[in-house]
């Protein structure tokens, strides 16, 4: 299993149900890796992809814990439980996309972290775990220094020790 997430020096990933800032960079980045792959997502996440519309191009897997949200186009689950018995023992396929419930809930369950770090600070209500202060993970691979509307980021790689 997988995760791939966009943060900002302090570790931010969104304000008010949205990304930090929209990078069109970044956005393409996410779609590269995810496209054809399976992706979960908590029911925040999906509401704010443009439209409330799930995403082309992937199974686009729904974690809420309420029973009545039946959104067309996804799959739903009520718990944790649930939806890894549906994905079974297979996860190579699966990107864990947020928000912040939803990479809390599965970050011992990923052994790859696809990371967009943005080389600024933004106002912020919801954060991702710092993997740099972590022991058991470490920087595989990293891109060339992009920019864009004068904002500087990098994507990165970390893998599980």
């Amino acid at each position: 299993m997988k995760a791939i997430v966009v943060v900002d020096e302090k570790w931010n990933i969104g304000k008010d149900g949205g990304l930090l800032v929209h990078l069109s960079g970044d956005l393409k980045y996410f779609k590269q890796r995810t496209i054809g792959k399976t992706i979960v997502i908590g029911r925040k996440t999906l509401e704010s992809f443009p439209g409330a519309k799930p995403l082309p191009g992937r199974p686009n897997l729904v974690l809420t814990r309420n029973p009545e949200y039946k959104p067309e186009g996804v799959q739903v689950f009520n718990s944790k439980e649930q939806l890894m018995e549906h994905i079974g023992p297979d996860t190579d396929d699966i990107f864990i996309c947020g928000g912040e419930n939803i990479y809390r809930q599965f970050l011992e369950d990923c052994d790859t972290f696809y990371v967009t770090k943005i080389y600024d600070t933004f106002p912020a209500d919801r954060s991702f775990p710092n993997l740099d202060e972590r022991d058991d993970m470490e920087v595989t691979w990293e891109s060339e220094m992009q920019e864009e509307k004068g904002i500087r980021y990098q994507f990165f790689e970390y893998k599980r020790k």
